[in-house]
């Protein structure tokens, strides 16, 4: 850290509940804490089990489930939950699942200012943020709006015991990006670089043990823990060039979220250290490493994750229409976005080169 300290640092309230069994054992008390008795249970086709139980656990507060979350949100799916939350007469949300789920909640929310609770199976880390995404017409676009934050989280290991190993995987090094990117935002404080610090360096600890034990609790309440610390860092510092960029591959190329995090942000980080090495030196001290965005390449490749654009299904075709996507919008990043750099960085990553600074 600089010796030199000038920030600022906003906490938005939110009450955190992280025990097993939280997900049914705790819904209907958080529920009734913040006055709500008609919830819409939403989620993902792939979670409705756990949303179902969810959803029994709140008894005569549920207004009913909708299972029609999508990967990045398209604008038809919020209208449908819209549409839905207003013809079940609910006065709040629930939503069950991984990053999908939490951002249709979001987007519900962002609409029509329903209360949210967040009940999350994956590492995605969108719970514990105040930025909401809606895809349309092939485009993704962004917001952050202090409605869509979640009033409550609940963290329950149990819940990311049935979550695939290879899923477990990419979902966790989604979780270390939002950490790696806080270290170098203009708006990061001391407290976040230590919340980073510590989420990377329980996450990378973590994903081994899961990949060689996945019904370990320690090891799944391990890797939740740290994709809490990791996604408070994301809701409280500004995105660069690592999420801007997945944000197009995602939304404008059909690429999967996570595996396109994995993917992309070793090379990002390569490309970013020599504009920010206080940034680079934390992660490094983290993995326990000397070059940390090799030792985040080499950890994904070493537990079978993808490590290619290729592999995703981006067409090499596509790299020169989406570097100039990206370098079109504005965003802070500390090293200046030119599309020549972004087209060097997305074909090294099209590649599944190990990443090197340049």
């Amino acid at each position: 850290m600089s010796d030199h300290l000038d920030f600022t640092h906003e906490t938005r309230p939110v009450r955190v509940v992280f025990r097993l069994g939280a997900a049914t054992g705790a819904v209907a008390t958080e529920t009734a804490r913040l006055g709500l008795r008609r919830l819409l249970v939403v989620c993902g086709a792939r979670g409705a089990d756990t949303a179902r139980a969810v959803a029994d656990a709140l008894g005569p507060a549920c207004a009913g489930l909708h299972d029609g979350a999508l990967p990045h949100v398209p604008v038809e799916a919020a209208d449908r939950v819209v549409a839905v939350a207003r013809a079940a007469g609910a006065d709040g949300c629930v939503a069950v699942g991984g990053g999908s789920a939490i951002g249709l909640g979001k987007a519900l929310a962002l609409r029509t200012g329903l209360p949210l609770i967040a009940v999350p199976s994956t590492y995605a880390g969108s719970e514990a943020t105040a930025v909401w995404g809606l895809t349309e017409n092939g485009a993704k676009r962004t917001g952050q709006d202090a409605v869509v934050q979640p009033r409550a989280i609940l963290y329950d290991p149990q819940l990311t015991h049935s979550l695939p190993v290879a899923l477990s995987v990419t979902s966790g090094i989604n979780a270390i990006a939002h950490a790696a990117e806080a270290l170098y935002a203009p708006d990061r404080s001391p407290l976040i670089a230590l919340m980073a610090e510590d989420g990377v360096r329980a996450m990378a600890g973590a994903l081994p043990e899961v990949a060689a034990d996945p019904g370990s609790p320690r090891a799944r309440g391990r890797a939740l823990y740290a994709a809490w610390l990791c996604g408070s860092c994301l809701g409280a510092t500004a995105m660069g060039l690592h999420h801007k960029l997945c944000h197009v591959l995602g939304g404008g190329f059909g690429l999967p979220h996570a595996e396109t995090h994995t993917v992309v942000l070793p090379h990002v980080l390569a490309h970013n250290a020599p504009a920010a090495p206080e940034a680079l030196a934390v992660l490094a001290r983290a993995l326990g490493t000397g070059d940390a965005p090799r030792a985040l390449h080499d950890l994904a490749a070493r537990l079978g994750a993808p490590t290619s654009l290729a592999e995703l299904g981006l067409k090499e075709g596509d790299l020169t229409a989406a570097a100039e996507q990206v370098a079109a919008q504005t965003y802070p990043n500390p090293r200046e976005v030119t599309v020549p750099g972004v087209l060097a960085l997305l074909r090294a990553a099209h590649a599944g080169d190990p990443p090197s600074g340049s």
